[in-house]
């Protein structure tokens, strides 16, 4: 009887087993297979086809700042941040040492002084010119003193205080930014950095503080012919340079500025030689070696996030963990593990670029003496446990061994991206890299200041190599991160995050909380921005550094007639994406109101432009 039992569960067992052994199978041509090099969704174009920046335009905004002020002082350089990303020509007037210019050769005003008492009468004829039609932005906090109070009627102020009000976060009360409304963001490091006052109820407040008091923080008011966009925050800095953008767009009936349009995730260190042995919080959360983790745990639910939100990893490869530094260098030869992981990247659309034969950041001792007065000496010492290189011989020939590893396991492709390894990377080096390996069309390093690190803004290095910074990291998305991914987002329409392997190893990535919740966090993140900006383009590292070439050319003009917005770009290729703030008059047919491209709508009155020609017509709306 026990015999027939068995006998009549064979053919189960037997197709359980066929099924398994296809399974295997088919995950075995998945990670091993042969693959085909993904199509790219933009390329970076030869230096040659882009003759130069657009010409310099008519400066159409006057920055006014108090350079006895230190506050005024930051504020000024924050300001030339922000307009250079958004392509606004400016004058910047220093008000202590300068004659104030005629207020009516420009459109725009940025008053970023504290202290109004220094413009005189002259603080009544710029209210006179935003009367008649000027936009007057409030750039930083004033000081709440006789000065500033006979002059805030005018800009919606009805009651001020002499104190300045610790801004615990912020809070958004309108759809200005993308991703902003419906989440309190908080300040890492709050202080004191905004006006106590009351506003009049003729102004539309879009932020205010995150606590219950929702002290307003930013607001737009019709000034007679003109507009007061009150900038109340004091909080700057490049976290924070999408809120400056924000408020800038609401100064006229329309403004559109060139965006980036690209959402790309690093994999820095991957493929690359797995740790041996076990983990505390992956031997407590699974009982399984490390190992053993990646390849069936980690790996297989970062590809159902990828799969779940489009993503397409760029995974930035380490060879070996050695401390060699000089040539000729060892090749690793236990690749069975690259070849795993890098071909199932490669399959899943992804790209493979150059991280380092080693860990070690290319740098010789020294490199850090002319950072700056604001540099401790020994920093780089302090912080990392790292070696210095001998020579750039040494390490050209460590990367000459990286390229070759990589085209031994992938003979596909091209390695086009670097990320340095800990972000640091020495001016000799970065030298290096451009005239040794003409192969490098792009470098990731961070885009916030660091202590050593390489620090970049979106754009195109002389030597023609672009610059694509990480705005953020980790699984473990602090508060200082996701105001910048805010702000980025509505700056550049960008997001741009790297993560380790080893994150889920160290605790100051987050492991104690083990990876089941870093995991979530991570697709939380991921909710936010695609829910935010659905038509954001999940880019690979060198198609990030196409859509930035392309970002950093590109310039605008544009005329507002009464009936029609006009853009006219300079140094239009094969592509190119703006973001447009309409105010008032919106489009009412979005299919049937432009030409010369297509009009997504993003938010209350802001809309992503994606260009056909260099020529745009949009028609606005009825009055």
């Amino acid at each position: 009887m026990e015999h027939t039992r068995k006998l009549r569960f064979f053919p189960v067992i037997i197709i359980c087993a066929i099924f398994c052994l296809l399974s295997i199978a088919l995950v075995g041509q998945q990670f091993y297979g042969v693959y085909t090099p993904t199509d790219r969704v933009v390329d970076v174009l030869p230096k040659e086809s882009f003759q130069t920046l657009a010409a310099e335009k008519d400066a159409q905004c006057l920055v006014l700042y108090n350079s006895e002020e230190a506050n005024s002082m930051l504020a000024q350089e924050d300001a030339r941040g922000v307009l250079s990303q958004i392509k606004v020509t400016a004058d910047f007037v220093d008000v202590s040492r300068e004659s104030l210019p005629d207020f009516y050769r420009y459109t725009h005003v940025l008053l970023a002084i504290a202290d109004y008492g220094i413009l005189g009468q002259e603080a009544y004829a710029l209210l006179d010119w935003a009367e008649e039609g000027g936009g007057l932005m409030i750039y930083i906090p004033p000081q709440g003193d006789f000065f500033f109070r006979a002059m805030a009627v005018h800009l919606g102020v009805v009651e001020s205080g002499w104190e300045m009000y610790e801004v615990p976060g912020i809070r958004f009360k309108t759809d200005l930014m993308m991703g902003g409304k419906g989440k309190d963001y908080l300040i890492e490091e709050p202080y004191e950095s905004s006006l106590t006052l009351s506003i009049s109820p003729d102004c539309t407040v879009h932020m205010v503080s995150a606590d219950d008091r929702e002290l307003p923080l930013l607001w737009e008011r019709d000034y007679g012919n003109g507009k007061i966009v009150f900038v109340n925050f004091g909080v700057m800095g490049k976290a924070y340079r999408g809120i400056y953008a924000a408020a800038y767009s609401l100064l006229d009936d329309a403004f559109a500025w060139p965006v980036i349009n690209g959402s790309a995730f690093y994999l820095d260190d991957f493929p690359s030689p797995v740790p041996s042995g076990t983990s505390t919080y992956i031997e407590r959360d699974y009982g399984i070696s490390v190992g053993d983790f990646y390849t069936s745990i980690w790996w297989p639910d970062l590809l159902e996030l990828a799969e779940k939100y489009g993503i397409r990893y760029s995974g930035m490869v380490i060879e070996d963990y050695s401390e060699e530094l000089e040539g000729p260098f060892t090749p690793n030869q236990n690749t069975q593990r690259f070849r795993y992981f890098g071909t199932s990247l490669l399959k899943a659309g992804g790209e493979i670029g150059l991280h380092g034969y080693n860990h070690i950041p290319l740098c010789m001792e020294g490199f850090d003496e002319e950072f700056g007065e604001d540099y401790v000496q020994g920093t780089y010492e302090r912080l990392f446990d790292y070696g210095y290189w001998n020579s750039l011989d040494d390490m050209g020939a460590s990367i000459e061994e990286l390229i070759r590893f990589i085209k031994e396991l992938y003979p596909e492709i091209t390695a086009e991206a670097y990320v340095p390894p800990s972000n640091i990377l020495s001016a000799d080096a970065r030298k290096m890299l451009s005239e040794r390996f003409p192969q490098i069309t792009s470098i990731a390093s961070i885009y916030f200041e660091g202590d050593v690190e390489y620090t970049q803004e979106f754009e195109v290095a002389e030597d023609g190599i672009v610059e694509t910074p990480r705005v953020i990291s980790g699984c473990i998305i602090d508060s200082f991160m996701e105001i910048g991914a805010l702000s980025e987002l509505n700056l550049h329409f960008v997001n741009s995050h790297f993560q380790h392997p080893d994150d889920v190893l160290d605790e100051d990535r987050g492991a104690e909380a083990g990876w089941e919740t870093m995991s979530n966090r991570l697709d939380e993140y991921m909710e936010w921005l695609y829910s935010a900006a659905p038509p954001i383009r999940n880019l690979t590292a060198t198609e990030m550094a196409g859509a930035v070439q392309r970002y950093y050319y590109l310039d605008v003009v544009q005329e507002i007639t009464e009936d029609e917005i006009i853009l006219q770009l300079s140094n239009y290729q094969d592509e190119a994406y703006l973001m447009i703030r309409i105010n008032g008059r919106e489009p009412e047919n979005l299919q049937t109101c432009i030409e010369g491209g297509t009009l997504t709508e993003m938010g209350d009155g802001l809309y992503l432009i994606e260009a056909s020609q260099n020529h745009i017509v949009i028609q606005r709306g009825e009055k």
